[in-house]
């Protein structure tokens, strides 16, 4: 792995550090705006005390926070690859440029020793997993991944209370951040209750050094932070449109990992671009949040 100088001499002084995943930027949000929304996650960690390590495959590389040129070969270039932990080999292999998920960036946070990761929303159990065996690499990834992922949710396509069940089983915490309620993503709530609530981000820090005292680091902990509720989503609105872009999607064929980005940019263009801003929101919320929690638990 290459690591950046500046995440690297952070790390080595025991300075906070986020890592970031670089799907958002290549598959999740709208070129050219894409670049700069990428820029301003990276400033929301500063912004709450942390170095910001963005984390991508450039030239079959696995890169720990990336310089301008990186970001903008990621950001601009349309035959970036969706990087999950099973294509890591393949895309060093073949030299490739890649975009790592939440799943692959966790792996390779981890491995350059990085403690806070910060995204939209984690991947989980897809609608008809009875039948499909759907469900995304994300949850396995966090059973056996040290990192804190700080999230909104699941992305509105996924089963909520299945991928919580699915959590509980591989021994993945769930902490909801100032809330007793799990975040429905563009919502603040989708109607699933939490038993664990952090008050601060020096909670959930006391959590992570609990976590490696009592021998439990082993596993991956969720930080559930809802979007702020001036920038949600109307819920009648919010419903209609996801049943809309779930026909939508199994009418044109799309399935695995294609539904994701489908339903994004059918989210966008039904509302107009809401969804678009609603989603960046809650990426800078989070990414703030996972910069003051890394700074909470270096403090030590």
């Amino acid at each position: 792995m290459l690591i950046h100088p500046e995440v690297a001499a952070a790390l080595a002084e025991h300075r906070p550090v986020v890592a970031l995943e670089s799907t958002i930027i290549s598959h999740g949000l709208p070129r050219p705006d894409n670049l700069r929304i990428a820029r301003e996650i990276e400033d929301a960690v500063r912004a709450g005390g942390a170095v910001p390590a963005t984390i991508a495959m450039i030239d079959g590389q696995p890169r720990i926070g990336l310089d301008d040129a990186a970001l903008e070969r990621v950001a601009t270039n349309p035959s970036v690859t969706k990087v999950s932990v099973r294509d890591i080999a393949m895309i060093a292999a073949y030299g490739g440029v890649g975009a790592t998920t939440v799943a692959s960036s966790i792996h390779l946070a981890a491995r350059a020793g990085i403690r806070v990761f910060a995204t939209g929303g984690i991947g989980g159990v897809h609608r008809g997993a009875k039948d499909s065996w759907d469900e995304s690499a994300d949850l396995v990834t966090l059973s056996r991944t040290p990192v804190l992922v700080v999230c909104s949710g699941v992305t509105p396509i996924l089963e909520v209370g299945a991928t919580l069940a699915r959590l509980e089983t591989l021994n993945v915490g769930v902490v909801g951040y100032r809330t007793d309620r799990f975040p429905g993503f563009y919502l603040r709530d989708s109607g699933h209750p939490l038993y664990w609530i952090a008050p601060s981000p020096q909670y959930v820090a006391a959590i992570l050094r609990a976590q490696e005292g009592l021998g439990t680091a082993f596993y991956g902990l969720v930080l559930a932070n809802p979007i702020d509720a001036p920038d949600e989503l109307d819920r009648d609105a919010h419903d209609r449109t996801l049943q809309a872009g779930l026909a939508a999607a199994e009418q044109a064929g799309v399935q695995g990992k294609d539904v994701t980005p489908f339903l994004l940019e059918f989210f966008h263009r039904e509302t107009q671009g809401a969804s678009l801003t609603a989603n960046v929101a809650l990426v800078r919320s989070n990414a703030r949040l996972a910069g003051e929690v890394a700074a909470a638990y270096c403090a030590r």
